[in-house]
């Protein structure tokens, strides 16, 4: 869990970086919705969820559902490792200037 906490910050610190950008860390608990990625965020008018995992983590069934909802309603959202980051951050760059 250390491991993805870490990464979850990295995540923010660049998100924080980024022009038009806001986001929030989602705190799941007994009165919140399951499987709701980790970081929302609207990045130059995008909606983005990230579901941060560490690079041995695995996406529960519920996790992967919502982020294929949230991409066929035309959001954007991925699964995210540690090993995919600058891939990540070439995404979201492109993200404001579009």
């Amino acid at each position: 869990m250390a491991a993805e906490k870490t990464f979850e910050n990295e995540i923010k610190k660049f998100l924080n970086k980024l022009p038009n950008t806001w986001y929030f860390k989602v705190w799941s608990g007994p009165y919140s919705k399951s499987g709701i990625p980790d970081i929302i965020a609207c990045i130059n008018g995008h909606f983005v969820a990230l579901e941060v995992k560490a690079e041995n983590g695995h996406a529960s069934e519920l996790q992967k559902r919502n982020i294929r909802l949230i991409n066929e309603s035309n959001g954007i959202a991925y699964i995210v490792y540690p090993k995919d980051f600058e891939n990540l951050k070439e995404r979201l760059i492109e993200l404001c200037r579009s």
